[in-house]
């Protein structure tokens, strides 16, 4: 049997088509879809090839109606032992496709396509095209005479009409030799033989039955050559005489043939013509077609078996007949022959037989029998051992998978569209129509599907498709896994792992596997970030929003009706938001998502991918995040989840049918009751809008955000500090009071709001609020509540007992970068909630003690950094009086910055009552030259600012520790034990630890002993808290950094002329010259050398010889006078600067700095101190002696602005 065969392919010519040489394949396919094109050449266009060597045997040839008909047979085709029976079977022609550049040698062309021609013995015209020569094969090619036919480089519609001049002198060429084989078929008569023939015995009675059929068959085949010729009249004449003779002999066979070929004679003669006289006369003749090669089955039934062509005879009456008003005789036709096939010898056979049945059962559309056949050609292909036919079989179940309802989301947009329907259905209404969900889920199918889908796997992985073999288990073990054992879904499992191992990394399939994900929720807004539409007709614009969010109450609504329709839900750009969402794991085994993320189809969105493990037979809900990144609508459709090696987008719809199906019945199972989870109520999808950024207010409580803890009647003040956490400014804010107890608020500070409008971006403001403490009841459910919870009395407050401050505000009115038009939608504005947390009632604890630092760079002026020590012996040398805030925090402490050293002490309050804790710090003078002992010369004690404790609260006290410095670094605070044991003399350069353990341990000691914590109660109690071991075991660690002051002191100043630079800056801030009033006092000018000194103080008591280095860097860090973009010009010398400092003296080193480009810069001084002494190597925390100890000093500030 021959595919894809009808009633007209009686008329075609077969031509093959090789390639000759090296073809490459798209050349290849290129040139054949140019020939592919010339399927028919008319006879009115073949006239000037075509030459008439004597009278034709076509005496009705058609010229002016007539065509030849082409059937291109790329690659050839054996050939048939039915040849003779049927002449359309017979490869008329040859063709060769050469491609010059690939085969410059035109002799071994024509060699290798004379080569190749011998194959086919009844080829009557050869030609081989050769496409793109050269010009040495265009010049040797025209000196040839053989079939090799050139085909010079052109643009494509002059190669076209270049080709379609040959096929019309191939069509003459053909046409001539037909009447040359009809005239001597005629004169001489012909021997025509099938395998019928070849196996009759050859008795005297069946040599004088071929003899007498042998005319018969001759003229059949006459008739043949007459239709190829395009003559249907002439060949009709010959089909007439043969049919006479062949039923005159009994030759049923060649009887069937030649109305075979009568029948496509009148319909090639009536073309274009179809009416139901003429579709009776071919139904009529193609029965007795059929009839005859079943009586020719009969007289051969010991011989081969002319089965199939019966079989290809009716599958060409139902081809010709198929149509849906004729589907029930297609049908029998069809199952005909399906019956017929077991009747088959040869497989392949079957296999044609089976395809052509299922494609017109697929005409018809009548797809499940379609896809059933599909089913048995997947299985003949399957029974191959060999890749390409199991490839086959994969393709070709792929086709039966729509009619199954199993395909694959890659070829079935259909599916998608009408899922989005239903799911939107869904969401608005809640209704869907059955025959929707019937169309879906078909749960009475599930064990064919199942089969279905097992032969797609099954194939995919004999031909080597991972692809396609993780889709069919990801559909198998998603849809069905209610059918499957736990061990057959593990099975599945592992099919997608191994697939999903031979697919590259990222590999997007269509169709989803586990989990099963729905959508949960959208949270609503913290109560800081709440969103709220402005009303322009109003100047408190506020008034009747209600926040956005999905929730249906909200307790500022002010009792406006709710609108029934779909809610709204604003995002700002930059926002972090968050969607909750459910996922299942109904399968037995652990379920490991690598990364699951919403998926936002209109690209303004960036969503933050999370991993999540599910154990067996588990839900889970969790929260997915994202930010906004444009304005415009958001549509959140599902999820994309890369699990079991492949990313997978999963739509919330389906699931949304899946649950709905299940409701009804219709699916096998719900995975999430499964799971154990809740029924979820219908989560309706809001319209997501996303607005430009918005201000964004963040508030705390200064202090603390916990309760205030007062007495009845009790006046306090709370300061609540707004900042603005967005990127636009707050131009419009408005405060008023909700909730109970409004009265207990006694003043807001309004202006102080208003006067910090606009609050730029990152700007803050403090709001002081006056608080008195409400007279409790009898039964106050605050006070009953703290009685019932041990140690925490009254702590807590519910949200209905303490007032509440709600901040209205709002940016620009119009969105930057747009003007405001008349009409145009205003951008929301915002609510602030602020709950003042106050527990009105009637507690001193030390928690722990540790060691804070920290640094404050200094400016450089024209003064170096004053130390915060000076001898005593020179009274111009005496302390220069300090305010109150530089006795409390000591400036410029030994590194030239403000360099803090803090004790922070953590105190709680356990007990009913309310605790004041102040702090003093006891001060000695300077009575002998022992340094140890040298603190400072005020001799008094320093008293701190006093911190009030409430219940069940906890203070920090900050104790600056720099008043304890010791003014010189000397080797006798690492004080030596004596040994009289001679075996140590060879240790006496260095400290023991011992020694020096012993020595710090005294050190703190000394200084805790001046640190006193005493505390006060309001009823009069007061005492000292016992804290000194804890205290110096915080300081054990860090006593040296307290203690000791740096080796060297660093500084910077400006010079003579650099002051002069300030002074001009200075003047020119009273002239008309604009300067920005954020300049400070000290700046300098870019383009003009600035002279500057560094000094260097040497706080120990032994010369120090040094390598100096000087460096400068931007705002970003970089150092900006090294490298190829350096914007520092410097004079005098920056690195590597030896120098030698004296004992307790200093130095100065002079330079200059050209700054380009204005900013703010930062200069750091370093040395490496090659020879360090012990002292040095102590302070140092190093133990080798040859190794440099390098001292770092603090950054100095210089601002750099542009000249006027």
């Amino acid at each position: 049997m021959e595919p894809d065969v009808s009633i007209e392919s009686g008329c075609m010519l077969r031509i093959a088509v090789l390639p000759i040489g090296t073809v490459p394949q798209a050349q290849l396919r290129d040139y054949v879809s140019m020939l592919v094109r010339h399927r028919k050449v008319e006879l009115s266009a073949i006239s000037s090839f075509y030459t008439e060597h004597q009278k034709s045997p076509f005496a009705n040839q058609p010229w002016d109606t007539g065509s030849l008909r082409f059937k291109f047979m790329v690659g050839g085709s054996p050939p048939s032992p039915w040849e003779d029976f049927q002449s359309n079977r017979k490869i008329l022609a040859v063709i060769g496709i050469c491609h010059c550049p690939s085969s410059p040698d035109l002799d071994v062309v024509a060699d290798q396509f004379s080569i190749v021609c011998k194959n086919y013995t009844s080829a009557v015209v050869q030609r081989c095209f050769a496409f793109s020569p050269g010009d040495a094969q265009l010049e040797d090619g025209g000196k040839r005479g053989d079939n090799l036919i050139l085909f010079p480089p052109a643009d494509r519609q002059t190669l076209e009409f270049h080709l379609l001049t040959m096929m019309q002198d191939i069509a003459a060429s053909l046409l001539m030799e037909f009447e040359k084989w009809v005239l001597r078929a005629e004169s001489a008569g012909t021997i025509v033989k099938t395998p019928l023939d070849s196996q009759a015995s050859l008795s005297s009675e069946e040599v004088i039955k071929a003899k007498k059929r042998r005319l018969g068959r001759a003229q059949k085949t006459i008739g043949d050559y007459c239709l190829l010729a395009g003559s249907p009249v002439d060949a009709n004449a010959h089909y007439s005489t043969a049919l006479e003779l062949a039923r005159l002999t009994g030759d049923y066979f060649w009887y069937a043939g030649a109305l075979e070929g009568s029948v496509c004679a009148l319909l090639i003669d009536r073309m274009g013509q179809k009416d139901p006289a003429l579709e009776e006369e071919v139904k009529y003749r193609y029965t007795s077609v059929i009839l005859h090669y079943k009586k020719s089955i009969q007289d051969n039934a010991q011989r081969v078996s002319p089965l199939s062509f019966e079989l290809e005879a009716t599958l060409k009456l139902a081809r010709f007949l198929c149509r849906r008003e004729l589907a029930k005789e297609v049908v029998d036709l069809l199952m005909t022959a399906a019956d017929g096939a077991k009747y088959l010898i040869d497989a392949s056979d079957r296999l044609i037989l089976y395809v052509e049945v299922a494609r017109l059962f697929g005409t018809l559309g009548y797809q499940r029998k379609a896809a059933f056949f599909s089913r048995q050609v997947a299985q003949l292909y399957l029974q191959q051992e060999n890749n390409l036919a199991a490839i086959s079989a994969m393709q070709v179940l792929a086709m039966t998978t729509k009619a199954y309802r199993v395909q694959s989301r890659a070829t079935n947009s259909r599916l998608l569209s009408l899922s989005n329907e239903t799911g939107s259905n869904l969401a608005d209404g809640g209704k869907m129509q059955l025959q929707s969900v019937v169309s879906l889920f078909e749960s009475q199918w599930s064990t064919l599907q199942m089969v279905v889908l097992r032969e797609i796997l099954q194939a995919s992985i004999r031909a080597g498709d991972p692809l396609a073999a993780w889709s069919a288990a990801a559909r198998l073990l998603r849809s069905y896994y209610p059918l499957i054992t736990p061990a057959g879904q593990s099975g599945l499992a592992s099919a997608l792992a191994t697939s999903a191992e031979r697919l590259p990394s990222g590999t997007r399939c269509a169709d989803p596997s586990l989990p099963f994900i729905r959508l949960h929720s959208f949270p609503v807004h913290p109560s800081q970030m709440d969103i709220v539409k402005r009303n322009l007709g109003r100047e408190e614009w506020w008034v009747g929003s209600a926040p956005s969010g999905p929730f249906i109450y909200t307790p500022f609504s002010k009792g406006e009706p709710n609108d029934g329709s779909k809610q709204e839900l604003i995002w700002v750009v930059g926002e972090p938001v968050e969607v909750l969402v459910e996922l299942a794991n109904p399968c037995g085994f652990d379920l490991m998502v690598d990364s699951i993320y919403l998926s936002v189809q209109s690209g303004n969105f960036d969503a933050f991918p999370i991993s999540v493990s599910l154990p067996p037979n588990s839900a889970k809900i969790i929260s997915l995040s994202g930010i906004p990144t444009s304005v415009g609508p958001i549509t959140i459709p599902g999820c994309i989840v890369h699990c079991f090696g492949v990313i997978t987008r999963h739509l919330f719809k389906d699931v949304d049918n899946l649950l709905l199906g299940a409701a009804q019945g219709l699916v096998l199972s719900d995975p999430f009751r499964c799971c154990g989870s809740a029924k979820l109520k219908n989560v309706s999808v809001p319209n997501i809008s996303v607005v430009p950024s918005l201000p964004l207010l963040v508030s705390h409580v200064i202090g603390g955000d916990g309760a205030s803890i007062l007495y009845e009647g009790e006046i306090r003040d709370v300061w609540i500090s707004l900042a603005n956490a967005g990127s636009v400014p707050v131009e419009q804010a408005h405060v008023s009071l909700s909730g109970k107890n409004q009265d207990s608020v006694i003043s807001i500070s309004y202006e102080t709001l208003k006067s910090a409008l606009p609050l730029k971006p990152g700007a803050e403001v403090t709001l002081p609020v006056t608080l008195k403490a409400w007279q409790l009841g009898l039964v106050d459910p605050d006070n009953t509540a703290g009685k019932s919870i041990s140690g925490g009395a009254g702590r807590v407050s519910k949200d209905g007992n303490s007032p509440m401050l709600v901040i209205h505000y709002s940016g620009p009115l119009e969105y930057p970068g747009k003007t405001s038009t008349n009409g145009s939608v205003l951008p929301p504005g915002r609510r602030l909630v602020v709950p003042l947390h106050i527990c009105v009632q009637q507690g001193l604890s030390f928690i722990k003690a540790r060691l804070l630092s920290m640094e404050i760079p200094a400016h450089i002026s024209e003064n170096f950094p004053q130390p915060v020590y000076l001898r005593n012996n020179s009274a111009e040398e005496g302390i220069i009086s300090e305010s109150k805030t530089e006795r409390l925090v000591k400036i410029d402490p030994y590194r030239g910055s403000w360099g803090l050293h803090l004790l922070e002490l953590e105190l709680s309050n356990p007990t009913d009552v309310v605790f004041e804790i102040s702090v003093s710090v006891q001060l000695e003078s300077a009575k002998d030259e022992d340094i140890s002992t040298f603190i400072d010369h005020d001799a008094a004690d320093f008293g701190y600012p006093k911190t009030r404790i409430d219940r069940d609260y906890s203070a920090r006290v900050l104790i600056p520790l720099e008043h304890f410095k010791l003014p010189i670094l000397d080797g006798s605070v690492f004080a030596k034990d004596s040994h009289a044991d001679g075996s140590f003399s060879n240790r006496s350069s260095s400290f023991t630890e011992k020694n020096t353990k012993a020595e710090l341990n005294t050190s703190i000691k000394n200084l805790v002993s001046r640190i006193k914590v005493r505390w006060q109660s309001g009823r009069n109690s007061s005492g000292e808290l016992s804290i000194k071991d804890a205290i110096q075991a915080a300081l054990q660690t860090s006593v040296m950094d307290i203690l000791l002051p740096d080796p060297l002191t660093f500084g910077f100043r400006l010079s003579e002329n650099g002051s002069q630079q300030v002074a001009m800056l200075d003047s020119s801030k009273e002239s008309d010259i604009p300067v920005s009033s954020s300049v400070s006092k000290g700046s300098v000018l870019a383009h003009e050398m600035i002279p500057m000194e560094v000094l260097v103080r040497n706080n120990t008591k032994e010369i120090i010889r040094m390598s100096l280095s000087i460096t400068c860097r931007d705002v970003a860090g970089e150092n900006c006078i090294e490298g190829s973009k350096s914007t520092v010009l410097w004079a005098g010398v920056l690195s590597e600067i030896q120098v030698e400092v004296s004992p307790l003296q200093e130095i100065k080193h002079s330079f200059s700095l050209y700054f380009l480009l204005p900013g703010e810069y930062t200069l750091a001084a370093a040395a490496v101190i090659n020879d360090a002494n012990d002292v040095l190597r102590a302070r140092a925390r190093t133990d080798s002696p040859d190794e440099p100890i390098f001292c770092c000093g603090p950054p100095f500030h210089i601002r750099v602005i542009g000249s006027a």
